[in-house]
């Protein structure tokens, strides 16, 4: 049966106004968790008219997330949208949170649709504390790429406490991830421990102007992703605003499969601003067979 939600639906009528900026009339992957944030980003974009295929990406990392994966699948299915469930194997070297965001995002993009995320306001404020721990403060963009998928996340203008009292309105008990509550993941500990120190400390809330830091953090990096060049010469990448030096040579490490990270770009940075013949620099690859970058007159190769 449709979305059934009663006249006065506040939190609910958040959650529509933000699904309309995005609405179209093209399908959608929408991933579900059964969790709070995507059943009501599925329920709204439904009402919304946009045609949701609903995927729940089951990663076995849990006891009964087979159960979990069915009910949420079943209220999807309820409401009318398309359902899937994928079950996913979680591998990696990248630590199990980052293994599991692979693997998730590389089933929704299988389904060749636009994909939909529930990632809301407080995600984006922890996101960008947690890139500020790291040395580089960012955010998520509304819409951007996992890889060549257009990824939207039309609830980033709303508070998670919203979706909760979405799902009240709508009649409908959402799954409470047991991770959401583990003080050992980092983000759960900024979550539950950070935000509420940082909200006392302004004398109200602190996740509107995080959000909108990590906003405008996001806009900046794309910005200078789309003015990078990656095959510049020395010349050129010292006549550059460092800004967009850093940028260059974070996208030519991408393009040489490494992963940019400060200690790299610095020591690739001496080799162009400060050149006194110093030797090559690591960029990745594994004990056995390093991958250098290193300065061949005006040129910076990768061997």
């Amino acid at each position: 049966m449709p979305v059934n939600y009663p006249r006065h639906s506040p939190a609910f009528l958040k959650l529509r106004v933000a699904v309309r900026a995005y609405a179209t009339d093209e399908p959608v992957t929408i991933g579900l968790s059964g969790g709070a944030d995507s059943l009501a980003l599925v329920a709204a974009a439904l009402v919304e008219n946009v045609p949701v295929t609903a995927v729940v990406v089951d990663h076995g990392l849990q006891p009964g997330s087979a159960s979990v994966a069915a009910t949420a699948a079943e209220q999807a299915i309820q409401w009318g949208a398309l359902a899937e469930i994928v079950t996913v194997r979680v591998t990696g070297s990248s630590g199990m949170e980052a293994a599991a965001r692979q693997a998730r995002y590389e089933a929704l993009a299988s389904f060749r649709h636009p994909i939909w995320t529930a990632h809301t306001m407080d995600d984006q404020a922890e996101t960008y504390l947690l890139g500020a721990l790291r040395g580089n403060p960012t955010g998520m963009l509304a819409v951007s790429n996992w890889d060549d998928t257009p990824l939207v996340r039309p609830l980033l203008s709303v508070r998670r406490t919203d979706t909760r009292l979405a799902c009240d309105e709508l009649g409908v008990e959402p799954w409470d991830d047991p991770h959401n509550e583990a003080m050992d993941f980092r983000r759960v500990a900024i979550r539950q421990r950070a935000i509420p120190l940082l909200e006392d400390i302004n004398d109200g809330p602190a996740v509107p102007a995080l959000a909108l830091a990590a906003s405008r953090a996001a806009l900046s990096a794309d910005l200078l992703d789309s003015l990078a060049n990656p095959n510049a010469t020395v010349p050129e990448l010292a006549a550059m605003h460092p800004a967009v030096r850093s940028a260059s040579i974070a996208a030519k490490l991408l393009d040489a499969n490494c992963s940019p990270s400060h200690a790299s770009i610095s020591a690739i940075e001496q080799l162009i601003t400060n050149w006194k013949g110093q030797g090559p620099v690591a960029i990745g690859g594994t004990a056995g067979k390093r991958v250098w970058l290193k300065r061949l007159g005006d040129q910076l190769v990768v061997e």
